[in-house]
């Protein structure tokens, strides 16, 4: 299945990630903190965030220039590890 993954994107390409967690200081630049540490180009003016209906969660996207698949499995397990985060997509 990982194999018919990678050969979908092709590199350099824009690539969309949902965050979400829960509506707390300091979360979406956190969020932005590791985004930049794996794409240092991306641009913070374009985040996109939503609150969840009853205002508990914040979904934060954010679309990097991504360049290789191992730069968004990085990028992915550090926000997965975050302890602010609770998902990305």
């Amino acid at each position: 299945m990982l194999e018919n993954a990678e050969s979908l994107l092709a590199f350099p390409c824009e690539f969309p990630i949902k965050v979400m967690g829960r509506t707390q200081p300091g979360f979406a630049q956190s969020v932005v903190s590791v985004v930049q540490r794996h794409a240092p180009d991306f641009d913070p003016g374009t985040v996109e965030m939503r609150s969840s209906r009853e205002g508990n969660y914040l979904s934060v996207t954010v679309i990097v220039n991504a360049t290789s698949r191992e730069q968004l499995d990085d990028l992915y397990r550090e926000l997965c590890d975050h302890p602010m985060v609770t998902m990305v997509l």
